[in-house]
């Protein structure tokens, strides 16, 4: 089923339902789901089957084995397939950053965890991020349960995958963007980032940013502690960077 998303979880679901860039194929969901969750939505030229619970599990789980996931309950009473939103390559970005548009990016750096993937992208949703860039090869995936945790996210932020992370960064520099990287090493202070394009960078928890991005990054700075603890899940310290560094 390459080319085709599961999403579940009603936010999600909703989301790619209102999103005009979504291509929904089919939708399914018990009655009770229907009314209480989709009454003000246009379900035109939409397939939908409004079916029992145990049909949406029996369903779900077919998809599922195609997909090659290992299936888990659906608790929503729903589920939609839709196909998948364009995953953009590094041009598409730097084209946008040459137009002279105020861009808002995030990336991460050897992020692998879906928990903490799904709830960046609905972090970044919330910031008006306009990019999400990963590399291509250690990432989190795009799952049902990442669709789930997301809660839409992915429906608003475009997501970005390049072969090398630090050359990217290094491209963005050339194009007057202003990149920030979060590391509890960093000494820098935070610029002034009126009027700029901004691109923040955060590592895995295990590891934080890699040598060859720390490198090339403009600045490095930390996020400093006032309690007791000194360490922060990656997608909380994304939402404090963000609240930091993007204006509003």
């Amino acid at each position: 089923m390459e080319g085709i998303d599961l999403i579940i979880g009603v936010h999600s679901i909703i989301a790619a339902l209102k999103n005009p860039n979504r291509v929904i194929k089919e939708l399914y969901l018990t009655k009770k789901a229907k009314d209480d969750f989709l009454g003000g939505i246009n379900l035109t030229n939409i397939k939908v089957n409004v079916v029992d619970q145990h049909r949406i599990q029996e369903e779900a789980k077919k998809y599922y084995i195609k997909m090659q996931r290992e299936f888990k309950r659906i608790s929503s009473e729903m589920f939609l397939l839709a196909e998948s939103l364009p995953i953009y390559d590094v041009s598409t970005l730097y084209k946008d950053a040459e137009s002279g548009k105020r861009l808002k990016i995030f990336c991460l750096d050897q992020v692998t965890d879906v928990h903490n993937g799904a709830a960046i992208f609905r972090t970044a949703a919330f910031y008006g991020v306009d990019y999400l860039v990963m590399a291509q090869k250690g990432n989190f995936g795009l799952s049902p349960s990442f669709f789930k945790m997301a809660s839409g996210g992915c429906e608003y932020v475009k997501l970005v995958q390049c072969s090398n992370l630090s050359k990217t960064v290094t491209n963005l520099q050339k194009l007057n963007v202003s990149t920030i990287g979060f590391l509890e090493s960093g000494e820098d202070v935070l610029p002034n980032l009126d009027n700029k394009s901004l691109c923040l960078i955060m590592g895995a928890e295990d590891r934080g940013i890699s040598h060859a991005v720390r490198r090339v990054l403009e600045f490095k700075v930390s996020l400093k502690p006032q309690g007791k603890l000194s360490t922060l899940n990656v997608s909380v310290a994304s939402a404090i960077a963000m609240e930091k560094c993007f204006p509003s």
